[in-house]
Protein backbone atom coordinates (compact mmCIF):
# COMPACT_ATOMS: atom_id res chain seq x y z
CA UNK A 1 0.00 0.00 0.00
CA UNK A 2 1.24 3.47 -0.92
CA UNK A 3 -0.70 6.63 -0.14
CA UNK A 4 -0.23 9.93 -1.96
CA UNK A 5 -1.08 13.00 0.12
CA UNK A 6 -1.46 16.15 -1.93
CA UNK A 7 -0.69 19.29 0.07
CA UNK A 8 1.64 19.89 3.01
CA UNK A 9 -0.61 22.08 5.11
CA UNK A 10 -1.44 20.96 8.63
CA UNK A 11 -3.98 18.38 7.37
CA UNK A 12 -1.54 16.76 4.95
CA UNK A 13 1.32 16.74 7.44
CA UNK A 14 -0.80 15.42 10.30
CA UNK A 15 -1.97 12.68 7.94
CA UNK A 16 1.63 11.94 6.94
CA UNK A 17 2.55 11.55 10.61
CA UNK A 18 -0.41 9.30 11.33
CA UNK A 19 0.24 7.06 8.33
CA UNK A 20 3.96 6.71 9.06
CA UNK A 21 3.08 5.92 12.66
CA UNK A 22 0.84 3.12 11.40
CA UNK A 23 3.51 1.69 9.12
CA UNK A 24 1.90 2.86 5.87
CA UNK A 25 4.10 3.94 2.96
CA UNK A 26 3.24 7.58 2.17
CA UNK A 27 4.51 10.31 -0.14
CA UNK A 28 3.34 13.89 0.37
CA UNK A 29 3.54 16.46 -2.42
CA UNK A 30 3.54 20.23 -1.91
CA UNK A 31 3.60 22.73 -4.75
CA UNK A 32 5.14 25.51 -2.67
CA UNK A 33 8.68 25.48 -1.42
CA UNK A 34 7.60 25.48 2.21
CA UNK A 35 5.07 23.70 4.39
CA UNK A 36 2.11 25.20 6.18
CA UNK A 37 -0.69 25.91 3.72
CA UNK A 38 -2.89 28.61 5.26
CA UNK A 39 -0.74 28.55 8.40
CA UNK A 40 1.76 31.29 7.62
CA UNK A 41 3.88 33.08 10.22
CA UNK A 42 6.14 36.07 9.77
CA UNK A 43 7.60 39.05 11.56
CA UNK A 44 6.83 42.74 11.79
CA UNK A 45 9.77 44.27 13.57
CA UNK A 46 10.22 42.39 16.83
CA UNK A 47 6.76 40.81 16.66
CA UNK A 48 5.81 37.34 15.43
CA UNK A 49 2.61 37.67 13.38
CA UNK A 50 0.21 35.19 11.82
CA UNK A 51 -1.30 35.56 8.35
CA UNK A 52 -3.71 32.65 8.73
CA UNK A 53 -5.06 31.16 11.98
CA UNK A 54 -4.09 33.27 14.97
CA UNK A 55 -4.06 30.43 17.49
CA UNK A 56 -5.03 26.80 18.02
CA UNK A 57 -6.26 24.65 20.89
CA UNK A 58 -3.73 22.35 22.53
CA UNK A 59 -5.72 19.16 22.14
CA UNK A 60 -4.09 15.74 22.62
CA UNK A 61 -3.77 15.40 18.85
CA UNK A 62 -1.92 18.71 18.53
CA UNK A 63 0.31 17.82 21.48
CA UNK A 64 1.22 14.54 19.80
CA UNK A 65 2.18 16.35 16.60
CA UNK A 66 4.35 18.83 18.48
CA UNK A 67 6.19 15.98 20.23
CA UNK A 68 6.66 14.07 16.98
CA UNK A 69 8.07 17.20 15.33
CA UNK A 70 10.38 17.93 18.26
CA UNK A 71 8.85 21.32 19.06
CA UNK A 72 6.86 20.52 22.20
CA UNK A 73 9.19 22.79 24.18
CA UNK A 74 8.20 25.72 21.94
CA UNK A 75 4.47 25.45 22.63
CA UNK A 76 3.04 28.44 24.51
CA UNK A 77 -0.38 28.17 26.13
CA UNK A 78 -2.65 30.86 27.53
CA UNK A 79 -5.22 31.24 30.27
CA UNK A 80 -7.05 33.89 28.21
CA UNK A 81 -10.59 32.82 27.30
CA UNK A 82 -12.83 35.90 27.26
CA UNK A 83 -14.42 37.04 24.00
CA UNK A 84 -15.97 40.45 23.44
CA UNK A 85 -18.26 42.14 20.94
CA UNK A 86 -17.92 45.80 19.98
CA UNK A 87 -21.40 47.33 20.24
CA UNK A 88 -22.80 50.76 21.09
CA UNK A 89 -19.33 52.30 21.12
CA UNK A 90 -17.68 49.92 23.59
CA UNK A 91 -16.42 46.37 24.09
CA UNK A 92 -19.04 44.20 25.76
CA UNK A 93 -18.48 40.71 27.11
CA UNK A 94 -19.81 37.92 24.92
CA UNK A 95 -22.08 35.58 26.91
CA UNK A 96 -20.06 32.43 26.26
CA UNK A 97 -20.08 31.28 29.90
CA UNK A 98 -22.64 31.35 32.70
CA UNK A 99 -20.86 34.17 34.50
CA UNK A 100 -20.46 36.23 31.34
CA UNK A 101 -24.13 35.68 30.53
CA UNK A 102 -25.15 37.19 33.86
CA UNK A 103 -22.65 40.08 33.71
CA UNK A 104 -22.82 41.24 30.13
CA UNK A 105 -24.76 44.26 28.94
CA UNK A 106 -24.38 43.19 25.31
CA UNK A 107 -27.94 41.84 25.46
CA UNK A 108 -30.94 43.14 27.38
CA UNK A 109 -32.62 40.77 29.83
CA UNK A 110 -35.53 40.15 27.43
CA UNK A 111 -32.97 39.22 24.75
CA UNK A 112 -31.16 36.97 27.24
CA UNK A 113 -34.38 35.20 28.20
CA UNK A 114 -35.21 34.74 24.51
CA UNK A 115 -31.76 33.22 24.03
CA UNK A 116 -32.32 30.79 26.90
CA UNK A 117 -35.53 29.61 25.25
CA UNK A 118 -33.54 28.13 22.37
CA UNK A 119 -34.00 24.46 23.45
CA UNK A 120 -37.79 24.98 23.12
CA UNK A 121 -37.56 25.91 19.45
CA UNK A 122 -37.75 23.38 16.65
CA UNK A 123 -34.40 21.93 15.52
CA UNK A 124 -32.28 23.62 12.88
CA UNK A 125 -32.97 22.58 9.29
CA UNK A 126 -30.45 22.19 6.51
CA UNK A 127 -32.85 24.00 4.16
CA UNK A 128 -32.41 27.25 6.11
CA UNK A 129 -29.55 29.72 5.96
CA UNK A 130 -27.33 30.10 9.01
CA UNK A 131 -28.86 33.54 9.64
CA UNK A 132 -32.37 32.08 9.53
CA UNK A 133 -31.45 29.31 11.95
CA UNK A 134 -29.74 31.63 14.43
CA UNK A 135 -32.42 34.34 14.25
CA UNK A 136 -35.24 31.83 14.74
CA UNK A 137 -33.62 29.87 17.52
CA UNK A 138 -31.78 32.64 19.42
CA UNK A 139 -33.82 35.74 18.60
CA UNK A 140 -32.97 38.52 16.15
CA UNK A 141 -31.19 40.69 18.71
CA UNK A 142 -28.91 37.91 19.91
CA UNK A 143 -28.13 37.00 16.30
CA UNK A 144 -27.10 40.53 15.30
CA UNK A 145 -25.06 41.33 18.42
CA UNK A 146 -23.65 37.97 19.53
CA UNK A 147 -24.15 34.79 17.54
CA UNK A 148 -23.85 36.19 14.02
CA UNK A 149 -20.64 38.20 14.55
CA UNK A 150 -18.88 35.37 16.40
CA UNK A 151 -19.89 32.56 14.06
CA UNK A 152 -19.64 34.55 10.83
CA UNK A 153 -16.26 35.80 12.02
CA UNK A 154 -14.87 32.27 11.92
CA UNK A 155 -15.24 32.38 8.12
CA UNK A 156 -15.17 36.16 7.48
CA UNK A 157 -18.52 35.36 5.89
CA UNK A 158 -22.17 36.41 5.95
CA UNK A 159 -24.47 33.92 7.72
CA UNK A 160 -27.33 35.09 5.50
CA UNK A 161 -25.48 33.61 2.51
CA UNK A 162 -24.42 30.36 4.23
CA UNK A 163 -26.64 27.26 3.80
CA UNK A 164 -27.07 25.53 7.13
CA UNK A 165 -26.73 22.14 5.44
CA UNK A 166 -23.04 22.82 4.90
CA UNK A 167 -22.04 25.52 7.39
CA UNK A 168 -23.90 24.10 10.40
CA UNK A 169 -23.62 20.37 9.77
CA UNK A 170 -21.47 19.71 12.84
CA UNK A 171 -23.54 21.95 15.13
CA UNK A 172 -26.76 20.35 13.97
CA UNK A 173 -25.36 16.91 14.77
CA UNK A 174 -24.52 18.09 18.28
CA UNK A 175 -27.95 19.67 18.63
CA UNK A 176 -29.50 16.30 17.81
CA UNK A 177 -27.34 14.70 20.52
CA UNK A 178 -27.80 17.31 23.27
CA UNK A 179 -31.08 19.03 22.40
CA UNK A 180 -29.46 22.47 22.32
CA UNK A 181 -27.87 24.35 19.44
CA UNK A 182 -26.81 27.05 21.92
CA UNK A 183 -24.65 24.59 23.85
CA UNK A 184 -23.05 23.40 20.63
CA UNK A 185 -22.43 27.00 19.52
CA UNK A 186 -20.79 27.96 22.81
CA UNK A 187 -18.49 24.97 22.53
CA UNK A 188 -17.59 25.95 18.97
CA UNK A 189 -16.60 29.57 19.68
CA UNK A 190 -15.38 29.56 23.28
CA UNK A 191 -13.68 27.41 25.86
CA UNK A 192 -15.86 24.40 25.15
CA UNK A 193 -12.91 22.72 23.42
CA UNK A 194 -11.55 21.99 26.95
CA UNK A 195 -8.03 22.65 25.78
CA UNK A 196 -6.09 25.89 26.28
CA UNK A 197 -5.39 28.37 23.47
CA UNK A 198 -1.87 27.82 22.18
CA UNK A 199 0.80 28.91 19.73
CA UNK A 200 4.55 28.37 19.32
CA UNK A 201 7.30 30.81 20.15
CA UNK A 202 8.24 31.27 16.50
CA UNK A 203 4.64 31.28 15.30
CA UNK A 204 2.16 28.59 14.33
CA UNK A 205 4.04 27.75 11.11
CA UNK A 206 6.82 26.36 13.28
CA UNK A 207 4.74 23.18 13.66
CA UNK A 208 4.18 22.33 9.96
CA UNK A 209 7.75 23.31 9.09
CA UNK A 210 9.09 21.00 11.79
CA UNK A 211 6.79 18.17 10.67
CA UNK A 212 8.03 18.53 7.09
CA UNK A 213 11.61 18.34 8.35
CA UNK A 214 10.84 15.33 10.54
CA UNK A 215 9.30 13.42 7.62
CA UNK A 216 11.54 14.84 4.91
CA UNK A 217 11.88 11.38 3.38
CA UNK A 218 8.15 11.38 2.68
CA UNK A 219 7.46 15.10 2.11
CA UNK A 220 8.41 16.58 -1.25
CA UNK A 221 8.30 20.37 -1.17
CA UNK A 222 8.28 22.29 -4.43
CA UNK A 223 6.82 19.35 -6.37
CA UNK A 224 3.32 20.25 -7.60
CA UNK A 225 0.89 17.52 -8.61
CA UNK A 226 -0.53 18.14 -12.07
CA UNK A 227 -2.83 15.15 -12.52
CA UNK A 228 -4.36 12.08 -10.90
CA UNK A 229 -5.65 9.23 -13.09
CA UNK A 230 -6.75 5.63 -12.71
CA UNK A 231 -3.92 3.33 -13.78
CA UNK A 232 -5.84 2.19 -16.88
CA UNK A 233 -6.31 5.77 -18.09
CA UNK A 234 -2.72 6.76 -17.38
CA UNK A 235 -1.48 3.67 -19.25
CA UNK A 236 -2.89 5.04 -22.51
CA UNK A 237 -0.28 7.75 -22.22
CA UNK A 238 2.51 5.49 -20.92
CA UNK A 239 1.94 1.72 -21.40
CA UNK A 240 4.68 0.98 -18.87
CA UNK A 241 2.29 2.17 -16.14
CA UNK A 242 0.02 -0.81 -16.85
CA UNK A 243 2.62 -3.31 -15.63
CA UNK A 244 1.75 -5.38 -12.61
CA UNK A 245 2.26 -3.67 -9.33
CA UNK A 246 0.58 -2.18 -6.33
CA UNK A 247 -1.69 0.76 -6.94
CA UNK A 248 -4.85 1.81 -8.70
CA UNK A 249 -3.98 5.47 -9.37
CA UNK A 250 -1.14 7.34 -11.03
CA UNK A 251 -0.18 10.69 -9.51
CA UNK A 252 1.74 12.88 -11.94
CA UNK A 253 4.10 15.67 -10.87
CA UNK A 254 6.60 17.75 -12.80
CA UNK A 255 9.19 15.14 -11.83
CA UNK A 256 7.41 11.99 -12.96
CA UNK A 257 4.62 9.49 -12.33
CA UNK A 258 3.88 7.72 -9.05
CA UNK A 259 1.67 4.65 -8.78
CA UNK A 260 -0.31 4.58 -5.51
CA UNK A 261 -3.21 2.76 -3.89
CA UNK A 262 -4.86 5.79 -2.25
CA UNK A 263 -4.95 9.54 -2.82
CA UNK A 264 -5.85 12.15 -0.21
CA UNK A 265 -6.25 15.71 -1.45
CA UNK A 266 -5.85 18.53 1.09
CA UNK A 267 -5.28 21.55 -1.20
CA UNK A 268 -7.59 24.55 -1.88
CA UNK A 269 -10.66 23.99 -4.01
CA UNK A 270 -9.36 25.53 -7.23
CA UNK A 271 -6.20 23.44 -7.18
CA UNK A 272 -8.19 20.31 -6.31
CA UNK A 273 -10.51 20.92 -9.27
CA UNK A 274 -7.58 20.87 -11.67
CA UNK A 275 -5.86 17.87 -10.10
CA UNK A 276 -8.94 15.67 -9.80
CA UNK A 277 -10.64 16.46 -13.09
CA UNK A 278 -9.65 13.09 -14.56
CA UNK A 279 -10.72 10.93 -11.63
CA UNK A 280 -13.57 12.60 -9.68
CA UNK A 281 -17.00 13.24 -11.19
CA UNK A 282 -18.04 16.84 -10.59
CA UNK A 283 -14.51 17.98 -9.71
CA UNK A 284 -14.90 21.05 -11.93
CA UNK A 285 -17.54 22.33 -9.51
CA UNK A 286 -14.88 22.84 -6.87
CA UNK A 287 -13.58 25.76 -8.89
CA UNK A 288 -16.87 27.57 -8.23
CA UNK A 289 -16.46 27.65 -4.45
CA UNK A 290 -16.14 31.17 -3.09
CA UNK A 291 -13.22 32.18 -0.91
CA UNK A 292 -13.53 35.42 1.04
CA UNK A 293 -10.86 38.13 0.68
CA UNK A 294 -9.20 39.41 3.81
CA UNK A 295 -6.78 42.08 4.98
CA UNK A 296 -4.91 41.49 8.24
CA UNK A 297 -3.56 44.63 9.89
CA UNK A 298 -0.98 44.21 12.66
CA UNK A 299 -1.01 46.75 15.46
CA UNK A 300 0.20 47.26 19.00
CA UNK A 301 -2.09 48.66 21.71
CA UNK A 302 -1.08 50.16 25.03
CA UNK A 303 -3.87 48.38 26.91
CA UNK A 304 -6.30 45.53 26.16
CA UNK A 305 -8.81 43.78 28.44
CA UNK A 306 -7.07 41.30 30.73
CA UNK A 307 -7.67 37.66 29.88
CA UNK A 308 -9.26 38.46 26.51
CA UNK A 309 -8.69 36.57 23.26
CA UNK A 310 -10.25 39.31 21.12
CA UNK A 311 -13.51 40.69 19.86
CA UNK A 312 -15.92 40.69 16.92
CA UNK A 313 -17.99 43.64 15.77
CA UNK A 314 -21.77 43.77 16.12
CA UNK A 315 -23.66 43.98 12.86
CA UNK A 316 -25.22 47.30 13.90
CA UNK A 317 -21.89 48.95 14.82
CA UNK A 318 -20.40 51.71 12.67
CA UNK A 319 -17.08 49.98 11.98
CA UNK A 320 -15.47 48.34 8.95
CA UNK A 321 -13.27 46.12 11.10
CA UNK A 322 -14.69 42.60 11.33
CA UNK A 323 -12.86 41.64 14.49
CA UNK A 324 -9.55 41.78 16.34
CA UNK A 325 -7.37 39.06 17.87
CA UNK A 326 -5.44 40.01 21.01
CA UNK A 327 -2.29 37.98 20.32
CA UNK A 328 -0.23 40.06 22.74
CA UNK A 329 -2.57 39.57 25.68
CA UNK A 330 -2.99 35.86 25.00
CA UNK A 331 0.66 34.96 24.39
CA UNK A 332 2.80 37.73 25.85
CA UNK A 333 3.59 39.44 22.55
CA UNK A 334 3.85 43.03 23.82
CA UNK A 335 0.42 44.40 22.96
CA UNK A 336 0.20 42.79 19.51
CA UNK A 337 -3.26 42.85 17.92
CA UNK A 338 -4.43 41.56 14.54
CA UNK A 339 -7.39 43.33 12.94
CA UNK A 340 -9.39 41.70 10.14
CA UNK A 341 -11.02 43.71 7.36
CA UNK A 342 -12.87 42.67 4.22
CA UNK A 343 -14.61 39.33 4.14
CA UNK A 344 -17.99 38.84 2.53
CA UNK A 345 -19.52 41.86 4.27
CA UNK A 346 -17.02 44.39 2.93
CA UNK A 347 -14.77 43.07 0.15
CA UNK A 348 -14.51 46.59 -1.31
CA UNK A 349 -12.29 47.71 1.55
CA UNK A 350 -9.39 45.78 0.04
CA UNK A 351 -9.35 48.29 -2.82
CA UNK A 352 -8.03 50.86 -0.33
CA UNK A 353 -4.31 51.56 -0.14
CA UNK A 354 -2.14 50.18 2.65
CA UNK A 355 -2.03 53.49 4.53
CA UNK A 356 -5.81 53.82 4.42
CA UNK A 357 -6.36 50.25 5.63
CA UNK A 358 -3.93 50.87 8.47
CA UNK A 359 -5.73 54.10 9.41
CA UNK A 360 -9.12 52.36 9.46
CA UNK A 361 -7.86 49.56 11.69
CA UNK A 362 -5.96 51.90 14.02
CA UNK A 363 -8.80 54.41 14.42
CA UNK A 364 -11.40 51.74 15.05
CA UNK A 365 -9.22 49.84 17.51
CA UNK A 366 -8.52 53.06 19.41
CA UNK A 367 -12.28 53.67 19.59
CA UNK A 368 -12.84 50.15 20.94
CA UNK A 369 -10.03 50.17 23.50
CA UNK A 370 -9.73 53.90 24.30
CA UNK A 371 -5.95 53.59 24.18
CA UNK A 372 -3.04 54.48 21.91
CA UNK A 373 -2.53 52.16 18.93
CA UNK A 374 0.38 51.85 16.47
CA UNK A 375 0.26 50.20 13.04
CA UNK A 376 3.03 47.66 12.33
CA UNK A 377 2.03 46.52 8.84
CA UNK A 378 -0.49 44.40 6.99
CA UNK A 379 -1.08 41.45 4.68
CA UNK A 380 -3.72 40.98 1.97
CA UNK A 381 -5.21 37.78 0.63
CA UNK A 382 -7.72 37.87 -2.24
CA UNK A 383 -8.91 34.27 -1.68
CA UNK A 384 -8.38 33.23 1.91
CA UNK A 385 -11.20 31.77 4.03
CA UNK A 386 -13.75 29.37 2.50
CA UNK A 387 -17.05 31.25 2.48
CA UNK A 388 -19.36 28.27 3.01
CA UNK A 389 -21.93 30.19 0.97
CA UNK A 390 -24.42 29.01 -1.65
CA UNK A 391 -21.63 27.97 -4.02
CA UNK A 392 -21.16 25.00 -1.67
CA UNK A 393 -24.09 23.30 -3.39
CA UNK A 394 -21.45 22.36 -5.98
CA UNK A 395 -20.27 19.71 -3.52
CA UNK A 396 -23.49 17.84 -4.22
CA UNK A 397 -22.11 17.10 -7.69
CA UNK A 398 -18.98 15.38 -6.35
CA UNK A 399 -18.59 11.62 -6.56
CA UNK A 400 -15.22 10.30 -5.44
CA UNK A 401 -14.15 6.76 -6.38
CA UNK A 402 -12.83 4.30 -3.82
CA UNK A 403 -9.36 5.26 -2.67
CA UNK A 404 -9.73 9.01 -3.36
CA UNK A 405 -10.57 11.33 -0.49
CA UNK A 406 -10.80 15.07 0.11
CA UNK A 407 -9.63 16.19 3.55
CA UNK A 408 -10.02 19.95 3.49
CA UNK A 409 -11.34 23.00 5.31
CA UNK A 410 -14.05 23.40 2.67
CA UNK A 411 -15.43 19.85 2.90
CA UNK A 412 -15.21 19.66 6.71
CA UNK A 413 -14.62 22.00 9.65
CA UNK A 414 -12.03 24.73 9.63
CA UNK A 415 -9.47 25.16 12.41
CA UNK A 416 -6.19 23.46 13.23
CA UNK A 417 -7.61 21.07 15.82
CA UNK A 418 -10.41 19.99 13.48
CA UNK A 419 -7.91 19.39 10.66
CA UNK A 420 -5.73 17.27 12.95
CA UNK A 421 -8.73 15.20 14.08
CA UNK A 422 -9.81 14.55 10.49
CA UNK A 423 -6.29 13.47 9.54
CA UNK A 424 -6.28 10.95 12.38
CA UNK A 425 -9.67 9.58 11.32
CA UNK A 426 -8.64 9.17 7.67
CA UNK A 427 -5.35 7.52 8.58
CA UNK A 428 -7.22 4.98 10.68
CA UNK A 429 -9.58 4.26 7.77
CA UNK A 430 -6.75 3.76 5.30
CA UNK A 431 -4.62 1.65 7.60
CA UNK A 432 -7.60 -0.46 8.59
Amino acid sequence: MTVAVIGAGITGLALTHQLVDRGVDVVTFEARGEAGGVIQSGRRGDHVVEVGPQRMRLTPGVEELARAAGVADQVVTSDAEELYVYADGALREAPTSRGAFLRTDLLSWPAKLRLLAEPLTRPASGSETVAEVFSRKFGRRAYERFVGPLYGGLYASDPAAMPAEFALAGLMEREAETGSLLAAFRQRVSSGERAPPATLTGGLQTLPRALADTYDGAVRLGEPVTDVRPVADAATRDPALASDGDGRYVVTTDRGDHRVTDVVVTVPAGAAADILDGVVDGAAGLDRLTYNPLALVYLTAEEVPAGALGYQVSYDADQRTLGVSFNGEAFGRDGLCTAFLGGMHDPEVLAEGDDRLGDIARTELEAALDTEVTVLGLERRDRWFPAYDRTWWALEELSTPAGVRLATNYTARMGITSRVREAERIAAEIAG
